[in-house]
């Protein structure tokens, strides 16, 4: 059993920054790919941000390619996200996961995802 707690969210101008935090509960942090989802008021989830276990491994789709940034500190069980250059599109709550199966194509899929956070709000003004 995994526990997630999203951090670091709030209201930033565009062009502008924050970054969050998922700090994970257990003993086998390193073993879990994390990810970081996105979910806007009436759209479906989406993905945004995965980092393998070792750090090695990290994929993000091209809507935020260049501004984002994933990494983790398995010593601290915590996974972050650095998002630069702000926009209005970027608002949504913002979730954290962990998924515990072999790293693949699959990743930037929820369904792949066995723990989940409660959700950290991003707001970005125009």
């Amino acid at each position: 059993q995994v526990q997630l707690v999203e951090s670091g969210g709030g209201l930033v101008q565009a062009g502008g920054s924050l970054r969050l935090s998922c700090a994970a509960s257990g003993r086998t942090f390193n073993r879990y790919a994390m990810g970081w989802f996105r979910q806007a008021p009436g759209k479906v989830r989406e993905f945004v941000a995965v980092i393998s276990g070792s750090g090695v491994g990290i994929y993000y789709p091209d809507s935020v390619k260049g501004r984002f940034t994933i990494s983790r500190d398995n010593a601290k069980n915590t996974v972050y996200l650095q998002m630069n250059s702000l926009k209005p599109e970027d608002t949504a709550v913002y979730y954290c996961a962990a998924n515990n199966r072999p790293w693949s194509a699959g990743v930037r899929y929820e369904a792949e995802y066995d723990y989940w956070g409660q959700g950290t709000q991003v707001t970005v003004s125009s």
